[in-house]
């Protein structure tokens, strides 16, 4: 499937504090502990668990949540569908769309009990 620029426009403006129970919710059914699930997000954004929920009682939006993000060097090594969606096919314009599809193949791949060393990528050597 193709990125349209309402569709990235829509995702950007949905509220993360929105989002987050939904993604938590998913990962507590699967036995997931929230240390795990906070810890996935800080490897992919760098925020902290201070400044995640400093960003959560904001409400910020994706737009803002990923443009205050330091997003780690390694997350294009996150591939693979989501949604229908292609993660390495999503053209960069779309960035926030982009960042949005990892960080839910990230949140994927801890619900299906993927080794944490797995999910936090790291170059080979």
């Amino acid at each position: 499937m193709k990125v349209t620029a309402e569709k990235n426009e829509k995702v950007a403006n949905m509220i993360f504090a929105s989002i987050y129970p939904l993604y938590w919710n998913r990962l507590e059914k699967h036995g997931r502990t929230k240390e795990e699930f906070h810890q996935v997000i800080e490897w992919f954004t760098g925020f902290d668990e201070d400044k995640l929920q400093t960003l959560i009682a904001e409400k910020v939006t994706f737009r803002t949540f990923f443009e205050k993000a330091k997003i780690h060097p390694n997350a294009h090594m996150v591939k693979g569908v989501v949604c229908g969606y292609l993660i390495e096919e999503i053209e960069d314009e779309f960035e926030v769309y982009k960042q949005c599809r990892r960080l839910e193949k990230l949140i994927d791949e801890l619900a299906k009990g993927r080794k944490m060393e797995k999910i936090l990528r790291e170059e080979k050597k």
